[in-house]
């Protein structure tokens, strides 16, 4: 494939909330039989997670905290015993405000490092499973960025938090097709606007783990010309729908908000099927397991970073920029593999790397990706 990463940029909420601040406010906004129930606190502080992004800000986390309503978010529970937050109308107007601007940050820093200039860019894709709005995200890139009016624009929605490597996926068959496009990815997920106040586990354990941010991505079909790092560049894609797997990760629109469905087969059924696909798939690619030098793996949860590990036979360092990254940002969903990939990239850990996400269906989607070395010459 002719995809070659350019400037890769990310964005985060300036809110935080630390696990054990975020277990209390669980147990505050969660009904009565959350607050003492032991299975909670685990959940939470045997997460892995360290510190969590919000777009809620940190007048919300005051007023949990503090048991005080100065804040005024609608979000703050009333202690009605029928309370399940705001409808979802009300949760995608707080994503029309929030999300496009995380957008615009991270987009902003991926041009720069990139040194293309906005209106050189001739493809847009955007990425996001937990809003709907039109005009979208895209069209705020557009306005904010100064993208040229014909930019070509495509949206992958809904598709979970493997999203942003779908998003991959359409760019690098833009610069395939097309040698001198220049292509925008743009990733951005409001996760905590669907918080879930009732007490069923797979919910609440979604509650414990996801988080709020955006990453973007420019690439082209050329390589730099004066490249003083290595480049990285797509070498395939793949994807695996595990059998009988439909019911066992969904993510649906309710009345109060989008209702996530996580079941305790998950990391069992990547345990049993991941192996047997990834090895043909990279043996379609030359590869073994063994000779992948970096991974990218969403980190869905703690249990199913564990199962790819150990499904796979990889050494606990191998999987190391995965925990990191989940220990200081949580699982944000479709933007989190990308914040991986930005720290193997500064920890010079190269290709060949494989970028590994899960989604509803339950499907695994996958990029190979390699590098280049520095050079100061052209190569074409």
């Amino acid at each position: 494939m002719s995809f070659y990463l350019h400037g890769l940029g990310t964005a985060l909420p300036q809110a935080s909330a630390t696990q054990t601040e975020a277990l209390i406010c669980a147990q505050r906004m969660g009904p009565p039989q959350l607050r003492q129930a032991k299975w909670v606190e685990n959940v939470y502080l045997h997460s892995g997670i360290e510190k969590r992004h919000q777009v809620h800000g940190p007048e919300f986390l005051n007023d949990i905290l503090n048991e005080t309503r100065l804040s005024g978010s609608p979000f703050l529970p009333t202690g009605e015993e029928s309370f399940r937050g705001p409808p979802t109308s009300e949760r995608m107007a707080h994503y029309a405000k929030h999300a496009p601007v995380l957008a615009v940050e991270s987009a902003q820093k991926a041009l720069l490092e990139s040194g293309f200039d906005a209106q050189s860019i001739t493809h847009l894709v955007t990425v996001s499973c937990t809003g709907f709005l039109s005009p979208g995200v895209d069209f705020a890139l557009i306005q904010e960025l100064g993208l040229p009016a014909t930019v070509e624009r495509t949206h992958v929605g809904f598709m979970g938090c493997h999203g942003a490597i779908n998003g991959l996926r359409v760019a690098a068959s833009f610069t395939k097709a097309y040698p001198d496009a220049r292509v925008l990815v743009n990733a951005v997920e409001l996760c905590t606007l669907h918080y879930y106040y009732g007490d069923e586990a797979d919910k609440v354990v979604a509650n414990a783990i996801f988080a709020d941010g955006a990453a973007s991505v420019v690439a082209s079909g050329r390589v730099s010309p004066d490249r003083s790092q290595s480049q990285w560049q797509i070498r395939a894609t793949g994807s695996c729908l595990i059998p009988n797997s439909a019911q066992d990760m969904y993510w649906r629109v309710g009345d109060y908000g989008f209702e996530m469905g996580l079941s305790r087969r998950i990391p069992v059924l990547i345990h049993r099927h991941l192996q047997g696909w990834l090895k043909g798939w990279l043996a379609e690619n030359h590869l073994t397991i063994e000779q992948v030098s970096s991974w990218a793996i969403h980190p869905g949860g703690p249990k199913i970073i564990s199962a790819v590990e150990e499904g796979l036979g990889l050494s606990p360092e191998r999987v190391q920029a995965t925990r990191k990254t989940f220990a200081e940002f949580g699982n944000m969903s479709s933007p989190t593999v990308l914040f991986i990939l930005d720290r193997l990239r500064k920890e010079k850990r190269y290709g060949p790397c494989v970028m590994i996400g899960f989604g509803p269906g339950l499907v695994a989607e996958a990029i190979l990706w390699d590098h280049l070395p520095p050079s100061s010459s052209s190569i074409e």
